[in-house]
């Protein structure tokens, strides 16, 4: 490895955020007038990462697609999402109630993850509350014809709103546990059927998950369905991977479709096969490029080579016998396979147990909509994150450290490595740089020892000077809202939605954003229906 040829982490980047990042001043401009370091969301972007998702789905296949709020807190998505006709997945009181202000009637939420009684009673209210909504005709559909023909719904659905006797309308809940379940049933007393998910886990030759209940506990579900068929509206069962091993999808499938079968035998009428999400993202513009540069990072651990990690960090690896072993923190971002092809993969599989019909056979020939909850596919190359050079300073070791105005948790959890490149955007009132590579590690705000936003080493085509920009790409998929704490009172960066326009960008916070503004033919199909 020599200075001229530097190993590189091409990131993979949306043609609509390129061009904002190429705009002259664009980017200046918006740290100008908001403020720095910032976070800028593209819902154009997210608007055709759904369109990819919507292509896959439409082979005359009963489907929703529900909207992972907890990925972002970015209002902007919830409001064209919203817009498109999509369904959304909430996982808290406050995404609750942002739903409902955003336009979602409760028809169209479904609820996830674990819940304690206070918000189970949440959502009873705001069932009770869909029951007037659908009285007053501001029900969607639950997307559950096909291709958009009504009369491929399941048995007494109203085009209205999606509800019958046996399947009422109102906030879907899946349901995490048993105990869950049962104190459902408890509270619901004299409302209308509450509409339930069942999350399952445990399937063969999947790592044990947290999450749902497992496959052994299934006749006791079975049991507390059974005695309270007058509280609890049964749609179906549900699971999560979030594996990129296809296989583990595949199986889960297979399980849930036997279970279904038997609960139609023991007389309910399930009509969803809720698949979850987890379909990931490519980080990468270059797969080769990331291989070549975690080879070399591998050898620096060894001793070979130029230094590329910070601090005696080893990444997940640990090393034996002169040799590196195993799996590192950031394997997500080898990941090659983009998720409407994970989807599309999925749905096309044989099975076995079907004659060796797709997925997608079976769930069309019985009508049975297939229920996704994408969260990271559609925020997909939809945000960056822009921070300033403060200063350039070198260590005693002799490596050169970047400070930015932001810290690691802004752009990251802290368990994880950002393995693309940021992009240098050079302060237009500084003259050229000093040329050629430089490598250096970028660091944080924080007076603390961990906040190094980079342990390995990135190069750049010439040395930052302060007042410069860094621009991390990709950083929608929880990368702007997990970990990001107020550590020493620094204020949380703003969130800023950015829109192109035919004569350029136009930047709001993102509060602001009104989704009429990118036309509905960005969007998709009018709202009539969920899809």
């Amino acid at each position: 490895m020599t200075a001229s040829t530097p190993p590189r982490l091409p990131a993979k980047i949306d043609p609509l955020v390129r061009a904002f990042l190429a705009d002259p001043g664009a980017a200046e401009a918006a740290l100008s007038e908001f403020g720095s370091p910032a976070h800028l969301v593209f819902p154009q972007v997210f608007a055709e990462n759904l369109a990819r998702l919507r292509a896959v789905l439409n082979r005359g296949l009963p489907y929703r697609i529900c909207y992972a709020n907890k990925v972002n807190q970015s209002r902007a998505f919830v409001r064209t999402a919203e817009h498109a006709g999509i369904a959304i997945d909430v996982a808290s009181a406050a995404e609750l109630a942002g739903a409902l202000e955003a336009g979602f009637d409760p028809a169209r939420i479904e609820v996830t993850g674990p819940k304690g009684a206070a918000f189970l009673r949440d959502l009873l209210a705001v069932g009770a509350r869909g029951d007037v909504w659908a009285t007053h005709g501001r029900g969607a559909t639950h997307g559950s014809g096909v291709a958009g023909d009504p009369d491929l719904r399941w048995p007494g659905a109203t085009a209205a709103t999606g509800a019958s006797a046996s399947h009422p309308g109102g906030v879907t809940i899946n349901v995490d546990n048993i105990w869950e379940l049962r104190r459902l049933a408890e509270l619901a007393g004299e409302h209308a059927k509450v509409p339930v998910l069942v999350r399952l886990s445990g399937f063969a030759g999947t790592p044990v998950s947290r999450f749902g209940i497992p496959l052994r506990q299934v006749d006791e579900v079975f049991e507390v369905l059974a005695a309270h068929r007058d509280r609890i509206g049964f749609r179906g069962f549900a699971f999560h991977i979030d594996s990129g091993e296809p296989g583990e999808r595949l199986r889960a499938v297979q399980a849930c479709l036997e279970l279904t079968e038997r609960a139609y035998l023991e007389g309910f009428s399930p009509d969803v096969l809720d698949i979850g999400g987890g379909f990931r993202q490519v980080f990468t513009a270059d797969a080769d490029a990331f291989d070549a540069y975690v080879l070399a990072l591998r050898e620096s651990l060894l001793g070979r080579g130029e230094p590329m990690a910070w601090g005696g960090n080893t990444f997940g690896f640990h090393l034996d016998g002169g040799a590196v072993h195993g799996t590192p923190v950031f394997h997500k971002y080898a990941n090659t396979v983009p998720a409407d092809r994970m989807l599309a993969d999925l749905l096309d599989a044989g099975l076995d147990a079907q004659g060796g019909r797709s997925f997608a056979q079976v769930a069309a020939e019985n009508l049975l909509e297939v229920w996704l909850e994408p969260g990271k596919a559609l925020v997909d190359h939809a945000g960056i994150t822009l921070a300033r050079v403060e200063f350039v300073k070198e260590t005693a070791d002799g490596s050169v450290l970047v400070n930015l105005d932001l810290s690691r948790d802004t752009v990251t959890p802290a368990d994880q490595e950002v393995m693309v490149d940021p992009l240098l955007l050079p302060n237009p009132a500084h003259a050229h740089g000093d040329s050629g590579p430089i490598g250096v590690f970028l660091a944080g705000r924080l007076c603390l020892e961990r906040d190094l936003i980079t342990n390995h080493k990135v190069w750049f085509a010439r040395r930052p000077r302060s007042g410069d920009v860094i621009a991390f790409p990709n950083t929608a998929a929880y990368h702007m809202d997990l970990s990001a704490a107020r550590a020493s009172m620094h204020p949380l960066p703003p969130k800023l939605a950015v829109r192109q326009r035919p004569g350029g960008f136009e930047v709001c916070r993102d509060e602001e954003f009104d989704p009429e503004t990118l036309g509905r033919e960005s969007v998709g199909p009018p709202r009539h229906g969920v899809r």
